[in-house]
């Protein structure tokens, strides 16, 4: 069963996104990033590449043609149909498919709508007996995991 974990209090959503694809990929982990909203998409997919001033994250969309080489993907689609270990979701609702994957990453930012929609996911998965973990980001930096 997908083990689920809710990062909440993030100051900003995509930065944790790339500290987490970062962690990922220095793992061997592959992650796939699903960003439906294309702005959200191209952000991450911009933040990647100058996130951090030593490194780099490799990563692509899930239509490129290097994607079954490379350990980060972004999909704006409901069915990538990639494989993948874990998944981090950037969208409001539930993933589609989500089941499928060893991890669900769920980003919780600091402003009541996201707060919102969070909590009715996580009911959700609750509901369905899930294993849920919380992780408090909370703190002057936004909190790094």
């Amino acid at each position: 069963m997908t083990s689920i974990d809710f990062y909440f209090n993030a100051a900003d959503k995509l930065q944790v996104a790339c500290r987490l694809a970062g962690k990922a990929a220095a793992r061997g982990t592959r992650l796939l990033i699903y960003a439906p909203q294309g702005d959200t998409a191209l952000r991450i997919d911009r933040m990647l590449w100058t996130w951090q001033a030593t490194g780099f994250v490799p990563h692509c969309a899930t239509h490129d043609p290097l994607a079954p080489e490379t350990p980060v993907l972004i999909a704006t689609d409901a069915d990538a149909g990639v494989a993948c270990e874990v998944l981090l979701n950037l969208a409001p609702d539930t993933p589609p498919a989500f089941e499928r994957y060893e991890r669900l990453l769920e980003l919780v930012a600091q402003d009541d709508e996201d707060r919102r929609a969070a909590r009715v996911r996580y009911k959700f998965y609750r509901e369905r007996g899930y294993r849920i973990a919380d992780h408090d980001l909370g703190g002057a930096a936004g909190g790094a995991p």
